[in-house]
Order: structure tokens, then C-alpha cells, then sequence
């Protein structure tokens, strides 16, 4: 039986999510511990561990609460994080037992500077550092680690389901069709991103060839968008971090 992935809904745009396989699941960033207890006891899970990407609150404000709940629990993540009692780092290997799943560890710095990642199978849990048709603000990071995190992920297999947490979608492409408006495939994608939310379902998981067709932020390459950002900041742009650090500042005050 392979491991599923569920979306499980906190706070006003938040997904936290659930991997789970024959009534097992671990946890990807619980910022609220009642949305999981509530998930859990109706799917008739049992918790078995927590993975965290970053020390914001609104991914990790229910540790305690589900550690208290479930009884001891691996809790993997960056090591300054009260409650993560597994701390990993860049390269480490984190097994998900007893879902048979192996995750290798991303560091991915620019949101936060303790930001990590998780893959495996195909699949990325990268918390704020990727969304679909944006990326995380620079709360820490500079604009050139910010890039750097975000050209690793680019540099995926374009198959790589990109889980992050939250449901900014609709937004992100609003503000991606204001870069690039003659882009088909953001066209597209819009068009059926808009009818997702109108039916209720999420937008995520995305994969990488779609985020590198659709997502300006992983375009400061493209002829374009370059154009698109020379013209909005009446200056020449000479380099993609240049341009990657005033399309951030474009979209924080868009």
C-alpha cells in the first residue's frame, strides 16, 4: 500500500499535511493542534511523528499539544525549535516509520534561515520557501539565498509534487499575470486553478515543470519577464538575483 498525502485545513489559508498508510500518519508543520487531533480521530489515524520546516508559529504551535495527545513522538526539524527533539540538517536522511518512507533534508534558507525541506518519491514538502505561482517573503534571508533555495527546487524532476503550506495560489498567479501577461500556460493554469477553488478543492499539491512554466520566481532567466521588471523598475536589471530580489519587492508591495 503506498502513502498518501492529505491537505488537512487550519487557521484562514494554512494546509497541514498528513502522510498517512494502514491507519499510521506523521505530520508536515501542525501549526494548529486541533485541526490534526480532529483529522486524525475521523480518518481513525494514529500519529506517529512530525516533521517541521521552520520556527514560525503557524508551523509548529501544535507540537505540544499532539506530543501530550499521541504520547512520545519523533519530532524532526531544525534544532532551535522548542519541541523538535530529532534536529536534522542539510543532507540528513529522515525515515518516516512505519510508512516505509525515506526523506532526504534540503537546507533552503531565504524565508527563514533555519528553513528546511523534505524529499522523497517524488515528493517535496517545502513549507513557505515554494508556493504555486510564488515563494516565501525574506523575513531572514537575503535575496541571493533566496534564489539559490529556489533554483535547487527548480532543478527537480518536473514530476516533483510540490506540497507547500499554503493556499495562496489564486493570489500569487494574480500578481504573476501582472509580470508576465502573455504567458499561455499562466493563462492556463489560472483558468483552472480559479475553478479548483470554486469547487472547494485545493490547488496543491503543484509539481515543478508546472511551477517553472508558471512561477515568476523561478523565471528571472526568461527574456520576457526580465523586459517586465526592467520596465516597472525604470532600471537596467544586469543579473538574476538582481532581478529575483526586485520582482520579490514588486509582489511584497503589489
Amino acid at each position: 500500500m503506498s502513502v498518501s498525502v492529505f491537505p488537512i485545513p487550519a487557521f484562514q489559508d494554512n494546509y497541514i499535511w498528513c502522510l498517512h498508510q494502514d491507519g499510521s500518519a506523521w505530520v508536515v508543520d501542525p501549526g494548529c493542534g486541533d485541526s490534526v487531533i480532529s483529522h486524525l480521530t475521523t480518518q481513525n489515524l494514529r500519529l506517529k511523528g512530525i516533521l517541521i520546516t521552520h520556527h514560525h508559529w503557524d508551523h509548529t504551535g501544535g507540537i505540544n499539544q499532539l506530543v501530550a495527545q499521541y504520547g512520545p513522538l519523533p519530532v524532526v526539524g531544525p534544532g532551535q525549535i522548542d519541541g523538535v527533539n530529532h534536529p536534522v540538517a542539510e543532507g540528513d536522511r529522515v525515515s518516516l516509520a512505519p510508512l516505509g518512507l525515506t526523506l532526504e533534508v534540503l537546507a533552503l534558507p531565504g524565508h527563514t534561515l533555519d528553513h528546511l525541506g523534505y524529499l522523497g518519491q517524488d515528493r517535496l514538502f517545502c513549507g513557505d520557501t515554494l508556493f504555486s505561482g510564488g515563494c516565501g517573503r525574506l523575513f531572514e534571508g537575503s535575496p541571493a539565498q533566496m534564489h539559490a533555495s529556489l533554483q535547487r527546487l527548480a532543478a527537480l524532476p518536473e514530476q516533483t509534487r510540490v506540497y507547500c503550506t499554503h493556499e495562496y495560489t489564486l493570489a500569487n498567479l494574480a500578481f504573476a499575470l501582472a509580470v508576465e501577461p502573455n504567458n499561455l500556460a499562466l493563462q492556463a493554469y489560472h483558468q483552472r486553478c480559479q475553478q479548483r477553488r470554486q469547487d472547494q478543492q485545493p490547488t496543491l499539491p503543484s509539481n515543478i515543470g508546472q511551477e517553472r512554466q508558471i512561477n515568476p520566481f523561478l523565471r528571472c532567466d526568461q527574456p520576457d519577464l526580465a523586459n517586465s521588471l526592467e520596465q516597472h523598475t525604470q532600471a537596467a536589471l544586469s543579473d538574476n538575483v538582481s532581478r529575483f530580489a526586485a520582482l520579490r519587492r514588486w509582489k511584497d508591495n503589489y
